[in-house]
């Protein structure tokens, strides 16, 4: 390892390098490094000309308080087993962040089980990421699809659906044209549409399905999207319905929406949960991703912030907002809330649901009223991510 350490935007030489280099590292095949070559930006690090590390970066949009906030999304990400040790994942994440920052990127999302690395560069989690099971026995049971027609395959209408049900969270990826179809083609997706009759499409499912290795088949849902309750026990009857060949329905993690519709649905409470590594935000440029963000608007206030820029850097802020729209400007005003890069990625994504959650997650105010306005700020959805990437 004496020979120097250079980073380097990928040419196709490198792609076919660092493609080689991540079946080694992650034991197996990783089939997006080449699906999305024509989509993603890769950087690498080489050492005496070959490649050691690197990772993927998307430039999407994510939306926040139901705007479209420019995000870069990384994923696919490995150094070489020989070069682990040296912290050389955290310098490879500073250099895949930077040509994403240039193009406009003002938040960062990262899905790792190497969560540690990821906190130390201001990552944090804003909310615990499950994948369900569910007996079918038990949908079929429980829920009951009413009129509901359910129609097979994708459509302009239901694509339309999607992108407004996503605005009604915070995480979710606005998605681009090429999206449903990388997802489709990697995933072998098969896609429903749920409506009344003589109605607009209320509520979209995909889902893949395996051999099972001794009789029927495994069930996994990728996408439940539902435009309200009764739509949605309409798509868990549906599910239900496939009792004769698969045991379980599987929601893959993230999957299913945080509402409540199991637990208020199901005669008997037999579901169980696996928890997964969450996914983890980064505010890369605080004014920036404040004014794209949106805000609620019925709220005018103004609250004086001490956040963290760097370890050890402490600057103070004043946030506005007004009629929806809100802008943080440096102050000399002493800070009502104090909040880490940390804290401040999850109040950002409305991870903090009360003021109790904030100050058991080490929030500091010296204004009660300060915090519970804060708090309000960012709370009107909830965080969900259930894109993959």
């Amino acid at each position: 390892m004496n020979q120097q350490l250079t980073f380097a935007p990928a040419d196709d030489g490198l792609w076919e390098q660092y493609d080689q280099l991540a079946t080694r590292a992650y034991g197996h095949p990783i089939g997006d490094i080449i699906h999305l070559r024509e989509h993603a930006d890769l950087q690498v690090a080489v050492r005496g000309g070959r490649v050691v590390a690197g990772g993927l970066g998307l430039l999407v949009d994510q939306f926040f308080g139901g705007a479209p906030v420019p995000s870069a999304c990384l994923g696919d990400g490995c150094v070489a087993p020989e070069e682990r040790g040296d912290r050389l994942a955290t310098d490879m994440v500073t250099e895949r962040l930077r040509p994403l920052i240039d193009r406009g990127a003002v938040i960062s999302t990262i899905v790792t089980s190497s969560t540690g690395y990821a906190r130390r560069l201001g990552f944090e989690a804003p909310t615990g990421v499950l994948a369900w099971a569910v007996a079918t026995d038990d949908l079929k049971r429980s829920f009951a699809s009413e009129d509901f027609e359910v129609e097979h395959g994708l459509t302009d209408e239901a694509e339309a659906l999607q992108r407004d049900l996503a605005r009604q969270w915070n995480g979710p990826v606005h998605r681009p044209t090429w999206w449903t179809r990388w997802k489709q083609d990697k995933s072998n997706l098969t896609t429903y549409r749920f409506a009344r009759p003589g109605h607009p499409t209320a509520g979209l499912l995909s889902l893949t399905t395996k051999r099972h290795e001794r009789h029927g088949m495994r069930l996994a849902v990728h996408d439940f999207w539902a435009a309200g309750q009764p739509t949605a026990a309409a798509m868990l009857a549906f599910l239900g319905r496939h009792n004769t060949r698969a045991r379980t329905i599987t929601f893959r993690r993230g999957a299913l929406p945080p509402y409540p519709t199991l637990l208020h649905g199901l005669r008997h409470h037999r579901n169980t949960a696996e928890a997964w590594h969450p996914w983890m935000l980064r505010i890369l440029d605080i004014p920036e991703a404040i004014r794209l963000r949106g805000w609620p608007g019925d709220l005018t206030t103004a609250v004086a912030m001490e956040i963290e820029n760097e370890p050890g850097d402490w600057r103070r802020w004043m946030l506005q907002i007004k009629a929806g729209t809100a802008e943080i400007v440096p102050t000399h005003v002493e800070g009502q809330v104090t909040l880490t890069r940390r804290q401040l990625a999850v109040w950002y994504a409305g991870g903090y649901r009360s003021t109790t959650s904030a100050r058991m997650a080490g929030v500091h105010a010296v204004s009660e009223k300060a915090l519970t306005t804060l708090i309000r700020s960012t709370a009107q959805f909830e965080p969900w991510l259930p894109d993959h990437f």
